[in-house]
């Protein structure tokens, strides 16, 4: 079979690679369709924290059944698509449930290897069916899901104002979730191209540009001096992690779905006074994951607004780095194998 292997930073290259014999609890899948996330992109630039080389890419995917191995609903050529976070089902989180934050935790793409393959084996328990999803929004399914997840990490009330940093596809699905969970949503990036399709798109009624408004001033005046009672951050960045302990109101949550491999720094007496909240919210739960493709069957999120670009499998390592630049748009690169 043919795969795409990240060899080093900067470096893919086509390889080939025996099919996998399967293994007990295990299903062979046929990849179809592979999203291009943040955690790729960062990977190829060499920026990505938990990441070795070399590595197939490729978490979020779409793929058909071929064959699974033991007691099974998932019947051969049934669509499907992946948790992939393989947990190890006995460390304190994962009998706590936390099965995302699991502490051997192995994410397909990034401490295992990944979907840009032809085909692939995962255990059946990270299964889930289509339900009627094409293959498009099956391979959405889980960067919503991270989105989802920050926000029920973030116990939204109704009406309260919820502002997101980074637009980038898991800060557009932490907006969507944010909006079902009836918060009012803010968003804030340094790019006018998605600040837009925040505004066009999403729906979202508040748009801040960081590079040209002051954006203290702005938050104070949509929230009426409150400031936000929920941030999020989706950037990665460091000096937006940092910056963003200033727009908290008082009470406020922080969550942090970004990740980047310095050291958070902020005032002490300024978090203190606010009796503020700080919390970390990793990968996702089958629960987000059933509450994107409920939300999908049920209209409340329209995954094809986000995919901006399509590539064939032959040409995606020739175009990958095109991706990276912020002029060419890119908001979901789809990647299809036929």
């Amino acid at each position: 079979m043919k795969v795409l292997v990240c060899t080093e930073p900067g470096n893919l290259s086509y390889t080939t690679k025996d099919i996998p014999q399967l293994q007990p609890g295990h299903t062979l899948l046929k990849i179809k369709r592979i999203g291009i996330c943040g955690t790729d992109l960062h990977a190829f630039g060499g920026s990505q924290p938990y990441f070795t080389y070399p590595r197939v890419l490729g978490h979020e995917l779409a793929a058909e059944v071929v064959n699974s191995e033991g007691k099974s609903d998932f019947k051969t050529g049934d669509l499907v698509t992946v948790i992939p976070y393989i947990n190890c089902g006995k460390c304190l989180a994962c009998r706590s449930g936390k099965t995302n934050c699991c502490s051997s935790i192995q994410v397909l793409g990034v401490h295992t290897d990944g979907g840009m393959a032809e085909y692939i084996q995962v255990p059946t328990r990270l299964l889930l069916h289509s339900q009627g999803l094409s293959l498009d929004e099956l391979a959405l399914v889980e960067p919503l899901a991270i989105g989802a997840h920050g926000v029920r990490r973030a116990a939204i009330k109704k009406d309260e104002y919820v502002l997101v940093i980074g637009a980038g596809p898991i800060g557009l699905g932490a907006m969507e979730f944010a909006r079902i969970a009836g918060g009012k949503v803010i968003a804030l990036d340094i790019n006018p191209q998605r600040l837009a399709f925040c505004k066009d798109k999403l729906k979202v009624a508040h748009t801040i540009n960081a590079l040209t408004d002051d954006v203290t001033t702005q938050l104070q005046e949509i929230t009426g001096g409150d400031m936000p009672g929920v941030v999020i951050d989706a950037t990665g960045s460091l000096k937006a992690i940092n910056n963003a302990f200033q727009y908290m109101a008082h009470g406020a949550r922080f969550v942090l779905i970004g990740l980047q491999k310095g050291e958070i720094s902020f005032s002490h007496p300024e978090f203190h006074k606010r009796e503020a909240t700080l919390m970390s919210s990793r990968n996702a739960t089958r629960e987000d994951f059933d509450l994107v493709v409920s939300s999908m069957k049920n209209k409340l999120v329209a995954p094809g607004n986000y995919i901006t670009h399509r590539v064939n499998f032959d040409d995606a390592a020739s175009q990958f780095k095109s991706w990276l630049d912020p002029a060419n748009g890119v908001i979901k690169c789809m990647v299809s194998i036929n």
